[in-house]
């Protein structure tokens, strides 16, 4: 498995940006898409976005659609996410995930894709 480490979280007024990074410690590995998840206090983790790793090709969840830009570092082995426009809902710990494979029967927003997880990084959005 990959270790990733995430950083870019912080505290960001409603309405404000954020960038987050997610380094992973291979300097080259093979991996189909990267992607990230936010657990808010109390609610499931979620599927925010993820990128396939060779074609760039980007998918969000509906709520960030417009707001969120995901986006990769093929020669870094780094992965980011910027955030613009930040409501208090996005508040959660964003934690970064490889998906290795390709699969047929599953998509990219199914946890069950991804098999190497960072510690997180906490994002409060508060006024």
């Amino acid at each position: 498995q990959v270790q990733l480490v995430e950083s870019g979280g912080g505290l960001v007024q409603p309405g404000g940006s954020l960038r987050l990074s997610c380094a992973a410690s291979e300097r080259t590995f093979s991996m189909h898409a990267m992607g990230w998840f936010r657990q808010a206090p109390g609610k499931k983790r979620e599927f925010v976005a993820a990128i396939t790793w060779t074609s760039g090709r980007p998918y969000y969840t509906d709520s960030v659609k417009g707001r969120f830009t995901i986006s990769r570092d093929n020669a870094e082995n780094t992965m980011y996410l910027q955030m613009n426009s930040l409501k208090p809902e996005d508040a959660a710990v964003y934690y970064c995930a490889v998906a290795p494979r390709s699969d047929y029967l599953r998509a990219l927003w199914e946890e069950a894709m991804y098999d190497s997880w960072g510690q997180g990084t906490e994002v409060t959005v508060s006024s």
